[in-house]
C-alpha cells in the first residue's frame, strides 16, 4: 500500500509558476508509473502527466505540453510537477496517484489557482 500527500499548491498570477510535490509513504515507490491528475470545478478528473516508474519517459497532455514538467526522485519517494507560465484554465485540485490510478489512493490534493 502507498499513501500520497501532496503540497505546494497556492495562488499564482497568469504566466507564474509553482512546483507540485507529492511524497509516498509506504514501500515500492519505485516500483511504480506515477501521474499527477487534475480537476477543475464541475469538469472530471483528468490525466496531466505521467512518469515510468525509473524516470526514463514521461507523457503530457495536450493542454500542458511545453510548460509543465514531472520528475520523480525515488530514493526520497517523492513526484515533482513543475508547472510553468500557468493559465487560468490550470486552475484545478492537483493529485498524484499511480498511473493508470488506483481509486483507494486518491488524497486529499492540493489548490492550485490561477488569477490575477
Amino acid at each position: 500500500q502507498v499513501h500520497l500527500a501532496e503540497s505546494g499548491g497556492g495562488l499564482v498570477q497568469p504566466g507564474g509558476s509553482l512546483r507540485l510535490s507529492c511524497v509516498a509513504a509506504g514501500s515500492r515507490f519505485s516500483a511504480y508509473s506515477m501521474a499527477w491528475y487534475r480537476q477543475a470545478p464541475g469538469k472530471q478528473r483528468e490525466l496531466v502527466a505521467w512518469i515510468t516508474n525509473r524516470g526514463t519517459s514521461t507523457n503530457y497532455a495536450g493542454s500542458v505540453k511545453g510548460r509543465f514538467s514531472i520528475s520523480r526522485d525515488n530514493p526520497t519517494n517523492t513526484l515533482h510537477l513543475q508547472m510553468n507560465s500557468l493559465k487560468p484554465e490550470d486552475t484545478a485540485v492537483y493529485y498524484c496517484n499511480l498511473w493508470p490510478a488506483l481509486r483507494d489512493y486518491w488524497g486529499q490534493g492540493t489548490q492550485v489557482t490561477v488569477s490575477s
